[in-house]
């Protein structure tokens, strides 16, 4: 239950009446089933969710507050309901007794590409029979129904899909022959297909996934907004009226509780927080409510972890030993290459946008401050090997050091790499001289 002052109570006046009251309840798997809010003793809005046996989101039914045919104020008796459709953890369907919105997000990931918003009555009009269906209902001698084996059926809708894909089969043009029938016959004989009217946008989302603006593809700005970093909608402008409910990544906003569904829990971005404990309890950590601390960077589609920024949030698909070994090498010749090549594209930039320092890098060179290629690609590969390893990246100076003390390197050879890299190994040698 929670308690909202409105704005009709002055400052420092308790006055219970002028307030709203939400009240939650939960299934006993901690879901959110039942939502209420009251104010001055009155019902405003009550709604109720239903979920899938995966936990997932499938429909909620709304009751708001209307006049009746009597004058008075009351729930409506005829609830709204809104159904969800899913492609694994991913909202990918909205529909109403309006319209229907689907969303193609970016391969692997939970961020939105497209948006296709299609009326309801354009979806009633795409209704056709199938082949079969048509064949059945006028291929009785008298003009009658006919019903046909279910083996014939089967073929007739293998058929009718190869004709639309306009890839029929030499196995079914030999079946149309052998029956004296062609494939422009058969097509005749099909109900024609409709296709509906449909608004289609792109998302403009930024380095999260969240979406900042809906583009129409005539390029014009359909939707925008400004978020702040839990997630709270600070600004929006939406002059055709357009339903935009994805918010962070795996999130979706409900209107009537004010609340974003996140999969497996409900989150509140005036707290930053959960408002359903972990499902999986201290296993998820010791607060059972928090999310990722650092919004900006961090996200959390599933309700479960923490995805780390900033680059796209893969969804996590088991792989094979072989697999994940393969993945494993790959990222290591693109960190080595990353590594070897790192300081040659440096120099080359600060060339190319400041011949001034040209200059400079050549009288560097030229007193021997040049770090040497054979040193720099050992411990480069050292580092590569220990961060693969335990996660951690050590210091290049600390590795170079560590060579210089076991005997792979002498001193010497490395004095040139120590002073390009400004080690403080090198910089302690020269105070001792001093």
């Amino acid at each position: 239950r929670l308690t909202e002052k409105t704005d009709l109570i002055p400052e420092g006046v308790i006055r219970t009446d002028d307030e709203r009251t939400h009240r939650y309840h939960y299934d006993s798997r901690h879901r959110l089933v039942h939502y209420t809010r009251t104010q001055y003793a009155e019902p405003l809005v009550e709604s109720r969710y239903l979920y899938d046996p995966l936990g997932r989101r499938v429909a909620k039914r709304v009751w708001r507050r209307e006049r009746d045919l009597t004058g008075w104020m009351s729930l409506s008796r005829k609830p709204e309901v809104t159904w969800y459709g899913w492609d694994g953890d991913r909202l990918t369907t909205i529909q109403n007794d309006r319209t229907r919105i689907q969303t193609v997000y970016q391969p692997g990931s939970f961020t939105p590409l497209i948006r296709v918003e299609t009326a309801t009555g354009e979806l009633a009009k795409t209704q056709r029979r199938s082949l079969a269906d048509a064949l059945q209902q006028s291929g009785g001698e008298d003009g009658g129904d006919v019903v046909f084996p279910p083996v014939l059926v089967q073929m007739l809708d293998r058929l009718e899909s190869e004709i639309l894909a306009d890839r029929v089969s030499e196995e079914s043009r030999r079946w149309l022959a052998s029956c004296g029938l062609t494939v422009a016959q058969m097509q005749n004989q099909m109900d024609p297909v409709y296709t509906p009217a449909r608004k289609i946008h792109l998302y403009h989302c930024d380095h999260r996934g969240l979406p900042l603006a809906l583009v129409s593809a005539e390029g014009a700005t359909a939707w925008y907004a400004e978020y702040d970093e839990w997630g709270n909608l600070l600004n929006e402008e939406n002059p055709q009226q357009l339903q935009q409910l994805i918010r962070l990544p795996g999130q979706q906003y409900d209107e009537e509780s004010g609340l974003y569904y996140n999969r497996h829990r409900y989150y509140d971005p005036l707290q930053g927080r959960y408002i359903t404990q972990d499902p999986i309890g201290l296993k998820g950590g010791w607060n059972f409510y928090q999310y990722p601390l650092n919004p900006v960077t961090n996200t959390d589609p599933l309700g479960l972890e923490v995805f780390p920024g900033p680059f796209p949030l893969p969804i996590p698909w088991p792989k094979s030993p072989a697999q994940q070994q393969a993945d494993d090498n790959a990222a290591k010749a693109l960190t080595k290459w990353w590594n070897d090549t790192a300081s040659q594209r440096i120099f080359d930039s600060l060339i190319l946008n400041n011949p001034g320092l040209a200059l400079d890098i050549t009288m560097i060179a030229s007193r021997g401050n040049v770090a040497d290629t054979g040193i720099t690609d050992r411990v480069n590969d050292i580092i590569n090997d220990r961060f693969w390893s335990d996660g951690k990246k050590p210091d290049r100076c600390d590795v170079l050091q560590e060579l210089i003390d076991c005997g792979d390197i002498s001193a010497k050879d490395a004095k040139s790499t120590q002073k390009a890299w400004n080690c403080r190994h090198s910089r302690q040698s020269n105070d001792k001289k001093r």
